[in-house]
């Protein structure tokens, strides 16, 4: 499933060939719907508490904003990118499929400040290896989006792909909508989450949960030297955040969290330091306000064609969430 997942197309804004694969997935877990902004989101009717869970679809991409008379084509990133990564990366484009590569100007030819100096974006372009404004034209326009052409690989207790940054949240979803709990469950795969957490602003509007609990997956740098940059470890379980820049969890529902996996004997992590935010920045937020929290799988090279997960990571967090609504199913926070 997660490879399905990651090797399809999805950045920001254009969404729909994930959300077909999920929607797929998911016809017969409950009644299936997307809204207006392009939120799928699965409910599975029940008498009890109303639960919303959230994982976001979008990926970081690009969007074309300029063509050269040379077919040179001008690009913004969609989402946050480092541009230093870059420079030689292969890139597809969504509508049109067609394949190309990140170009700069060699090394032979840069000044001593050029080499020195960080990359910056608007010195880059798509090479699709046209000589012309007008071949490009013919397949590729302004407007149009690109997402890095990565493929899905196993590497011993490692998943390396693509946009695992959220598709590992939509994964565990999927499989949360297999089992049955006594609640009124939302199951929302969200869009633009990526360019400031829109999707999840409107779903949370319309479904007004009780509870709402988002699946992430969230920055690991654990291989530095510095351990003051270890934010999430691999192969330590989830990662349980207390605050980022977007929320601070809700107090009673981290406790229940914690609780739970120490009950059953879940490996976890806090999630250190509060830089990020996901979609509980706007579902907390909502109406009245909504009880919110983070569990995420912590996944290197984030925002990059070569995300890793560890699978274990990934069991341990599809654990803790199906422990964690049982224990929603019967008590009061």
């Amino acid at each position: 499933m997660l490879k399905k997942l990651t090797d399809a197309f999805g950045v920001s804004g254009y969404e729909k060939e994930v959300r077909d694969v999920i929607k797929d997935e998911v016809k017969d877990s409950g009644e299936v719907f997307v809204d207006k902004l392009g939120n799928l989101i699965v409910h599975k009717k029940g008498n009890g508490k109303k639960v919303m869970l959230a994982a976001h679809m979008d990926e970081v991409g690009f969007i074309v904003t300029a063509i050269k008379d040379d077919g040179r084509i001008k690009f913004a990133p969609v989402g946050g990118i480092d541009a230093r990564i870059l420079v030689s990366k292969r890139v597809v484009f969504g509508r049109a499929k067609v394949k190309g590569v990140i170009g700069y100007k060699p090394i032979h030819l840069q000044s001593e400040g050029e080499r020195n100096d960080p990359v910056n974006v608007k010195d880059l372009f798509i090479d699709i290896g046209a000589t012309s404004k007008d071949e490009v034209l013919k397949s590729i326009k302004p407007g149009d989006y690109a997402t890095f052409e990565s493929e899905y690989v196993e590497m011993g207790k490692y998943i390396k792909a693509k946009a695992l940054d959220d598709r590992v949240g939509c994964a565990i979803l999927i499989d949360i909508l297999k089992e049955n709990y006594n609640l009124d469950l939302y199951c929302v795969f969200t869009v633009q989450e990526e360019v400031g957490l829109r999707g999840a602003t409107v779903a949370a509007y319309k479904i007004e949960p009780e509870i709402g609990l988002v699946i992430e997956g969230t920055t690991c740098a654990d291989f530095v030297k510095d351990d003051k940059d270890f934010v999430t470890e691999t192969g330590k379980g989830p990662a349980i955040s207390v605050m980022d820049s977007s929320s601070i969890t809700n107090e009673k529902l981290l406790n229940r969290i914690l609780k739970v996996a120490e009950e059953n004997g879940i490996p976890y992590q806090i999630r250190r330091g509060n830089v990020g935010g996901n979609d509980a920045g706007a579902i907390h937020k909502t109406k009245s306000g909504i009880i919110t929290a983070s569990i995420s799988v912590p996944t290197r090279y984030i925002h990059s064609p070569i995300s890793m997960v560890h699978k274990d990571d990934y069991e341990y967090t599809l654990k803790l969430v199906k422990k964690v609504l049982e224990s929603i199913e019967g008590e009061e926070l």
